[in-house]
C-alpha cells in the first residue's frame, strides 16, 4: 500500500519559513519523481515544483527563487523549504508522485499579513 504522509505546516507571518516533509512508503522511492501542489480555499490545485530521481528540479514561476524542493532516498523523504513567505502562499500543501495516481492528506500553510 502506498503511503504518503506529509508534515511542518504551520501558521508564520510574512516573510517567514518552513520547511515541509513527506514521508513516503509502499513503493520504490529512488526510482520516483515526486512533487509538491497547493490548493486555496476556492482555487484548483497548482503545481509548485518536482524533484527527479537524478535531484533535477522544476519550479512554477510564482515560487522560483522562494522554495527549494529536495529529496533523501536514505529517509524517503520529500522536502519542500519555504523561504519568503506571502499571505498568498497558503494553502493546504500535497505530496505526490509525478503520474498524480498518489497523494497525500496534505498539510495547511498559513502566511498572515
Amino acid at each position: 500500500q502506498v503511503q504518503l504522509l506529509e508534515s511542518g505546516g504551520g501558521l508564520v507571518q510574512t516573510g517567514g519559513s518552513l520547511r515541509l516533509s513527506c514521508v513516503v512508503s509502499g513503493l520504490l522511492f529512488s526510482a520516483n519523481t515526486f512533487g509538491w501542489y497547493r490548493q486555496a480555499p476556492g482555487k484548483q490545485r497548482e503545481w509548485v515544483a518536482n524533484i527527479g530521481v537524478s535531484m533535477t528540479t522544476m519550479y512554477a514561476d510564482f515560487v522560483k527563487g522562494r522554495f527549494t524542493i529536495s529529496r533523501d532516498n536514505a529517509a524517503n523523504t520529500v522536502y519542500l523549504h519555504m523561504n519568503s513567505l506571502k499571505p498568498e502562499d497558503s494553502a493546504v500543501y500535497y505530496c505526490t508522485r509525478d503520474d498524480r495516481r498518489y497523494w497525500g492528506q496534505g498539510t495547511q500553510v498559513t502566511v498572515s499579513a
